[in-house]
């Protein structure tokens, strides 16, 4: 084994655990796959570990020998409709990957579930630092750093809105034409179906959303889950990305939806304490050095050369569709079609996304 070969072993040991208890694979069936499918493989045995983060889909490290993929699932329990479609999200990486090489290259996809009890597709595993709530040793965060990532975060996130889309053979992945409208609306909708407690203000908010929709710029290729953990960086140059994930959420859309999405997490040290540890620790952002949400949208404006002045409705939005993912998670976990205790408190967490997203759409008037 090269020294390469040893980094990214002991790199994959550090970034992944052990397969969590009730989310095991049928091994012996998906090894038999692999072999059937996959050239080349030497006669070791499959090995699984489980990527930890993450909330939603299902993420799993495979390894026979020197070959590694990851492999992606829904997760466990009933889901929303139309959502965690993994033959989907196949389709735009096999589609954006030559394109935009940020996105991983899919190897395969297969919907047959007797293999592990759900679809799944596998895709090519790229190495690298994720950054989440703290810097993993030794790298140690300065304000140079720190404003280097803020603006590979911007640039990444321009570049992709520059693809054409039609040439890239994207086009059939959305509908752009009234794509604001169909997100308010079915949001709410989503909110209803997983609604578990009353929370003051939602029905104000959502009256606001509907009667201030704003005209959209040209849609673009979207990727509406864009953050600091669904991106990589380069182990030795922390201001270069080198791939960036989770790609369910992709679409044609409203390109000031995604910068939207990408500022309701990206949290600033002023926040109050419920947004900034929503998800129960705080994010890197909250370092001297990163960019402030309002120096990321102007970043974000010059180097696209958009009209931002609507930033507010897009943000309060975020909010409130960020809230509907974490009460959808919670409404899996109340109902018992999970038992994954990570999510037992994502109910207050809902509540005060909530609230931000109401409190925005009130200091809007």
């Amino acid at each position: 084994m090269t020294d390469k070969d040893q980094k990214e072993q002991k790199q994959a040991e550090q970034d992944t655990i052990s397969v969590r208890k009730g989310e095991e694979l049928n091994l012996p069936r998906l090894e038999n796959f692999l072999r059937e499918k996959i050239e080349g493989l030497d006669d070791s045995p499959l090995e699984i570990r489980q990527f930890p983060t993450g909330a939603s889909n299902l993420t799993y490290l495979l390894r026979i020998g020197n070959w590694e993929a990851v492999l992606r699932r829904p997760p466990l329990g009933p889901v929303a409709p139309k959502a965690h479609d993994m033959g989907r999200e196949y389709k735009i990486l096999s589609k954006l990957h030559p394109v935009f090489p940020l996105a991983p290259k899919p190897y395969l996809f297969s919907d047959n579930e007797e293999i592990i009890g759900s679809p799944f597709y596998l895709m090519e595993r790229r190495c690298g630092i994720v950054l989440d709530s703290e810097f993993p040793k030794p790298y140690t965060p300065t304000r140079e750093i720190c404003h280097q990532i803020s603006q590979a975060m911007v640039d990444r996130l321009v570049e992709l809105h520059s693809i054409d889309y039609e040439a890239a053979g994207l086009n059939e992945i959305g509908f752009p034409e009234g794509f604001m409208k169909r997100q308010v609306t079915g949001w709410i909708a989503r909110y209803e179906r997983a609604k578990t407690d009353e929370i003051e203000g939602v029905e104000e908010l959502k009256k606001w959303m509907i009667d201030h929709l704003p005209v959209s710029p040209h849609p673009t290729v979207i990727h509406y889950d864009y953050k600091l953990n669904n991106v990589m960086f380069d182990y030795n140059d922390l201001s270069k990305m080198v791939g960036i994930f989770d790609w369910e959420m992709a679409t044609i859309g409203d390109p000031l939806a995604d910068l939207g999405c990408a500022l309701s997490y990206w949290t600033q040290d002023d926040d109050p304490d419920a947004l900034k540890y929503w998800m129960g620790k705080h994010s890197i952002t909250l370092l001297p050095g990163f960019m402030s949400r309002e120096q990321f949208i102007e970043a974000y404006a010059k180097k696209s050369g958009r009209d931002v002045s609507q930033i507010h409705f897009y943000l309060t939005f975020a909010y409130f569709k960020l809230a509907v993912i974490v009460q959808q998670i919670y409404y899996r976990w109340k109902k018992g079609q999970t038992e994954d205790e990570r999510f037992a408190n994502f109910g207050d967490r809902a509540r005060s996304l909530m609230i931000r997203a109401w409190e925005l759409s009130q200091s809007a008037r």
